[in-house]
């Protein structure tokens, strides 16, 4: 299994000389050096995409349950359309029981049309698409960039 590059970081070094030590064993070459930043840039440049992927992949999840709520709105409010226009039709021709029976399930489609349509909007304004962990950690990684150059 991969390490993460905090767990690298963090990892004991095996014991004998470290690769790329000057003779004396003072200072690593700065072939070692470049080699090590690049390593680690490259895996930085990793972590961040598979952290977006998640969290993109999160908000989309949120994005379909809301748009399933909001399409079971639009059934419903075509359905309640439907009925109440039955309904005048049998309110207009008969005003008989029928139409008052007619009328009462085009009252509660609509209620229920509104109960999803209120649900779906409220999942909706949590739905976020831009991946906040990755941008604060972007923002936290080039912070950690111009320390370096300090």
């Amino acid at each position: 299994m991969a390490m993460s590059s905090a767990e690298r970081a963090t990892a004991p070094r095996p014991p004998g000389p470290r690769p790329g030590l000057s003779p004396a064993g003072a200072e690593p070459s700065l072939g070692t050096l470049v080699g090590e930043v690049g390593a680690d840039l490259s895996l930085l440049v990793r972590d961040e995409i598979e952290l977006a992927k998640a969290e993109l992949k999160e908000e989309t999840a949120k994005a379909a349950k809301a748009g399933s709520l909001l399409g079971g709105a639009g059934y419903a409010g075509h359905l309640a359309l439907l009925l109440g226009s039955l309904t005048v039709v049998f309110a207009l021709s008969y005003l008989m029981p029928a139409a008052c029976a007619a009328l009462t399930v085009t009252v509660l489609w609509a209620v229920a049309g509104a109960v999803m349509y209120a649900a779906g909007r409220r999942r909706m304004r949590e739905v976020h698409m831009k991946p906040e962990q990755t941008v604060e950690t972007l923002k936290e990684d080039a912070r950690w960039a111009r320390h370096l150059k300090s």
